[in-house]
């Protein structure tokens, strides 16, 4: 009974320490990974200034869920907490993001819980029949807005109309 006492207490302390699994942290992985070429073209080696190259890229992200990660970390100005040196220092370092992510993980878990939307498929759907909602959740995901937009068909019109440049259809694929 004593040796499953003991089991159970160390469980978390063995598992706190692994690797990151396939398609966890994915946001965190990828804005790390935009936080370092962004450090790497300024030149900053030292912790303070990848910290300010971290608050300038911050500043850059429409994804909602760039932000969010940027928020988490403070590098925006409305953060509560703040943890860029956990991910400056590191980087100073040249830690992989990976590394990162998961040192980042055991401060905060809400960090690895982030995920980014699946891409709408626009292949083989009537855009006609979409509802204006999904309409304009395409629209901001191609960073996109509708101006002067009053009916539906105004938006089936501009998504029709940008479908060529944000979202090729399989021949257009082929032909590239």
């Amino acid at each position: 009974m004593n040796m499953l006492r003991v089991f159970l207490v160390l469980l978390p302390l063995l598992t706190a320490g692994r690797a990151l699994r396939e398609g966890e942290c994915e946001v965190c992985l990828k804005v790390v990974e935009k936080f370092s070429a962004a450090a790497k073209k300024a030149g900053a080696t030292k912790p303070k200034a990848i910290e300010k190259v971290i608050q300038k890229e911050c500043k850059k992200f429409k994804d909602s869920k760039e932000t969010r990660m940027c928020y988490y970390i403070g590098g925006t100005d409305d953060a509560a907490t703040r943890m860029l040196q956990s991910v400056s220092k590191p980087m100073s370092h040249h830690l992989p993001s990976s590394k990162i992510c998961q040192k980042l993980k055991k401060k905060d878990s809400a960090i690895c819980e982030l995920r980014y939307e699946k891409p709408i498929d626009l292949e083989g759907k009537n855009i006609g029949k979409m509802r204006v909602k999904e309409l304009k959740k395409i629209l901001s995901t191609w960073g996109e807005k509708c101006n002067g937009c009053t009916e539906k068909r105004d938006f089936v019109k501009l998504v029709e109309k940008l479908k060529p440049k944000y979202a090729p259809s399989k021949e257009d694929r082929d032909e590239l």
